[in-house]
């Protein structure tokens, strides 16, 4: 027992003695009076350890910061990859149509097999966007309506909306003032000025019929319309309405009076009416007998049982003669505007309009060109005008001169042009 507290004994005075010996040492080193130097440096010294320390501990948190976001984020990526799984493993929904409302929670619908259910519908679903005739998708077991699906339109019909305004105006059509105006008062001052026709107690006419010959005008009117009115404006040709399959056409139009509804204030131009309102006749072929239904449907939009809302309707054609009469009466085409020939005053107004920007020599007489282009139709004289133009290229000169424009017009409407186009007996549609 003594042995062993005097080894302790001995321990203790041994490792005084070696912290004295270093404190001794470190005070040698810095000399007798220094020893407040070597504290200081030793400070410094730690300082730099915990410096050193710190920047390492704030590296380690911000990797670890950034191994956490990452965890998270591969989290979410798994989520959605499950959630994504899930809805592919989910099984298609039947496509069915709704018939009838019956209370908040129950709902007639037609599948598209054709008989009808009554069941239930989600919570989630607004009862009014579940009107009769929308489509909805149907749970294939319990055909319960879990989704109201949009409005299902032929794409071709949201392609005949025009988006870009075509760069015509009324300024750039020549010799057809009176149809201007006329055109103004049925399809411009209805929609710029309502009130006018609610103050007199007048419902203003809703389709104009604009009948010529080739070339006078038709379109570019439409296109003018199109130019200065702020309403939707939606073009289709005649023939885009013909389909192939039985009541793909009357589908077709039924489409396109409710896009033009749905964006009402709206302008539709029909081009080429001829194509699809064509006089009824009994010839017994299948494709005939689906042109009447596609025009049946036609006349039912213009001017049928349901209301066609703010809807104008300006139609074109060359062959009015062979039109259903059905179509001409008032309430469907209140408004019928000739687009005439144009006389030699209006001819020499059309030329000064295609040659505003044109560099014309000095005996170039707008009059003259009037009278020498007797019968010609404005497509007529832009051609002219344009293949005057392509002459004075081809002889390198630096203004367009008479000569040309006589040349031209022998081209284009003298005796080189005209026998080959009408050689065939007149009004045969095919040899």
């Amino acid at each position: 027992m003594k042995a062993s507290v005097s080894s302790g004994n001995s321990n203790r005075i041994s490792s005084s003695s070696v912290g004295v010996g270093a404190s001794a040492g470190a005070g040698a080193a810095y000399g007798g009076g220094d020893y407040p130097r070597y504290l200081a440096d030793m400070v410094r010294r730690l300082e730099e350890v915990n410096n050193q320390l710190t920047d390492r501990v704030q590296k380690l948190e911000r990797e670890e910061r950034y191994r956490e976001e990452l965890r998270n984020r591969y989290e979410r990526e798994i989520k959605k990859l499950r959630a994504e799984i899930e809805k592919l493993r989910t099984p298609p929904l039947v496509i069915g149509t709704v018939v009838d409302v019956i209370d908040d929670k129950r709902i007639v619908v037609r599948s598209s097999a054709g008989p009808k259910f009554v069941v239930n519908y989600s919570q989630f679903i607004d009862p009014k966007e579940a009107a009769p005739g929308t489509q909805v998708g149907l749970n294939p077991q319990s055909l319960a309506v879990v989704s109201v699906l949009p409005s299902a339109k032929d794409p071709s019909v949201y392609g005949m909306e025009l988006i870009e305004s075509p760069e015509v105006d009324y300024n750039m059509i020549g010799g057809l003032n009176e149809q201007i105006e006329e055109i103004k008062e049925v399809v411009e001052l209805p929609l710029t000025a309502p009130e006018q026709f609610e103050r007199i107690g007048v419902e203003p006419p809703k389709g104009v019929l604009l009948t010529g010959l080739p070339g006078t005008g038709k379109t570019l009117l439409a296109k003018a319309v199109a130019h200065r009115t702020s309403a939707t404006f939606i073009r289709v040709v005649g023939s885009e309405l013909v389909q192939k399959y039985i009541g793909e056409g009357a589908r077709l139009v039924r489409e396109l009076f409710a896009l033009a509804k749905e964006k009402a204030p709206t302008i539709l131009f029909i081009d080429e009416l001829d194509a699809v309102a064509a006089r009824r006749v009994e010839d017994g072929t299948t494709g005939e007998r689906e042109v009447q239904r596609t025009m049946m449907q036609l006349l039912a939009e213009i001017d049928g049982f349901n209301p066609r809302g703010d809807v104008r309707i300006i139609a074109a054609t060359n062959r009015p003669d062979i039109l259903d009469p059905a179509l001409l009466r008032p309430g469907r085409f209140d408004r019928i505007i000739e687009i005439p020939v144009p006389d030699r005053k209006a001819r020499e107004e059309i030329f000064r309009i295609h040659t505003s920007k044109m560099k014309l020599g000095k005996d170039v007489e707008l009059d003259t060109l009037a009278a020498l282009t007797e019968n010609a139709t404005g497509a007529d004289i832009k051609a002219i005008s344009t293949e005057a133009g392509m002459f004075a290229v081809k002889r390198n000169k630096k203004s367009i001169e008479m000569e040309e424009f006589e040349q031209a017009i022998t081209k284009i409407i003298g005796d080189e042009q005209k026998p080959h186009l009408y050689a065939k007996e007149t009004g045969a549609m095919f040899a």
